[in-house]
């Protein structure tokens, strides 16, 4: 079993910045495929990034530019740098990852945009 504990999320204005964590423990010994979804209220959940264990990383093209996931694989943690947030980017952020073939889900994290 592998546990994820995401972390740092807020209410913040337009234009601010906010970094989310997501800490991995348990059966893992490396974060290996690390997704970041979102879903806003009455929406589907939207993926968007994924970062492979070969380097590849994909945006959604609404946070290209402004959003950055990293990995700190010294401490299995995860992270998703946001900046310039728009009130469109108002959602619970779940953090997924990979792990022989199952997949495991953060519990989310509520980022709230005001204008």
């Amino acid at each position: 079993q592998v546990q994820l504990v995401e972390s740092g999320g807020g209410l913040v204005q337009a234009g601010g910045s906010l970094r989310l964590s997501c800490a991995a423990s348990g059966s893992i010994y490396r974060i290996n495929v690390l997704r970041w979804y979102r879903q806003a209220p009455g929406k589907q959940r939207e993926l968007v990034v994924t970062s492979s264990g070969g380097g590849g990383i994909n945006y959604v093209d609404s946070v290209k530019g402004r959003f950055t996931i990293s990995r700190d694989n010294a401490k299995n943690t995860g992270y998703l740098q946001m900046n310039n947030l728009r009130v469109e980017d108002t959602a619970v952020y779940y953090c997924n990852v990979v792990e022989l073939g199952a997949n495991y889900w953060g519990q989310g994290t509520q980022v709230t945009v005001s204008s």
